[in-house]
């Protein structure tokens, strides 16, 4: 098989960029490991800045976003049993935040690109990369329905598989930096409707909790936990204990419960390979970088590697020049460190943990209340929060 783009990976990240090149009219297949029924499936949260909405409406693919995204203005601190609204539609010139969960864009992407061309090679196994100082690099992978191997030969390949892919083991010069939090989160899915209208992060002495939505009558909460402890330990009672106690208000909040139908514990970390590229090989997303879920910016980060690679590779094939593909990295890492640091400043902010002195305690409640007293804190958070415009 031979194409222009060979990617790797039906993830957000992979499938937008297969989706942004047809725009430019530029030939990709996807090479995917999981079934379109495991990607399509597996239900992960989703908070998306308000210039990814933007795009994803202006290139055709935000009808049903548009129609079943919880879109807020804001987001709500809580310490000390107060709540303080961050007005970010106010204190950012009118952008929002719009939660819509991963899988759904996925969902939206995969039948953009079915409706394409249908190049997506799902349960594909055991992918090798070659050639990839060539100028035609080949991805083979073990063809699930023959038992052989197949092999894609193309002019560039984007690594858009996950951290724990094969594609960033390619890249020979690469200088990796990773943070282990002693934070997991337990997160839950339960049948309830809304107990507000907005996003909730709650600072507790006994440890930090989210409260987010998937809907009308589906919500997902998290509660911080030791991420070596065993979800077999967290009954439904225990949590829900948890959740009450953590969110609780000296105004009388109310936390609706129902039945929980998903729970899992997970581990934090925040994580950055530099360099992204290799030879013809550009990695984003997650093969790239990971951050702690406190300051949404996964998705949204793998994003605005996807906007500047696909730049790049268009003005590679439309024009012959190869700069932005040569300075990929370097472009891309600017925005990456940036939303790093939001993301370490937030979860360090909120969570708590048994060796914290009551100086770290303090240090705490002092950035809390910045942000609850100041415009100018507020602002700075809430700037973060919706997105900062494209480094570009």
């Amino acid at each position: 098989m031979r194409t222009q783009v060979g990617i790797l990976g039906a993830g957000p990240a992979g499938l937008l960029l297969a989706h942004l090149l047809r725009l430019k009219g530029i030939e990709s297949v996807i090479i995917e490991r999981k079934t379109r029924e495991e990607i399509e499936g597996t239900i992960k949260a989703g908070v998306l800045e308000q210039w990814l909405v933007d795009l994803l409406n202006e290139t055709g693919v935000g009808q049903r976003l548009m129609q079943e995204g919880v879109f807020h203005h804001g987001i709500e601190l809580r310490f000390n049993e107060r709540s303080h609204r961050v007005n970010c539609h106010e204190l950012t010139g009118g952008k929002n935040i719009t939660v819509y969960a991963q899988h759904e864009v996925i969902i939206d992407l995969v039948a953009a690109k079915m409706r394409a061309d249908g190049n997506i090679v799902f349960n594909a196994g055991d992918v090798t990369l070659n050639g990839l100082e060539t100028d035609s690099p080949a991805i083979r992978y073990r063809n699930d329905q023959t038992g052989g191997f197949d092999e894609v030969r193309c002019e560039v390949i984007a690594g858009c598989d996950g951290f724990h892919g094969p594609s960033r083991s390619y890249i020979p010069n690469r200088e990796e930096y990773l943070k282990v939090y002693k934070y997991g989160w337990l997160g839950i899915l339960c049948d309830a409707p809304p107990s507000s209208p907005e996003l909730v992060y709650a600072n507790h002495e006994r440890g930090f909790s989210l409260l987010s939505t998937r809907g009308p009558e589906v919500q997902r909460l998290y509660i911080q936990v030791d991420p070596q402890d065993d979800i077999d330990n967290w009954s439904d009672d225990r949590i829900w204990t948890e959740l009450h106690a953590r969110l609780e208000t000296r105004d009388g909040f109310q936390l609706n419960e129902g039945p929980i139908f998903q729970k899992s514990i997970f581990q934090m970390r925040s994580f950055v390979c530099a360099t992204m590229q290799y030879g013809r090989l550009f990695i984003a997303g997650d093969a790239a970088h990971t951050v702690p879920p406190t300051g949404a910016k996964g998705l949204n980060l793998a994003a605005r590697d996807i906007v500047k690679l696909a730049r790049g590779i268009t003005e590679y094939y439309q024009k012959g020049k190869k700069e932005l593909l040569d300075r990929y990295s370097a472009l891309c890492l600017r925005d990456v460190w940036r939303s790093e640091h939001f993301s370490y400043f937030m979860t360090t902010m909120l969570h708590r943990h048994q060796e914290d002195t009551p100086l770290e305690r303090e240090f705490q409640l002092a950035q809390l209340e910045l942000i609850a007293s100041t415009r100018a804190a507020a602002a700075s958070l809430a700037e973060n929060y919706v997105g900062l415009p494209l480094d570009w």
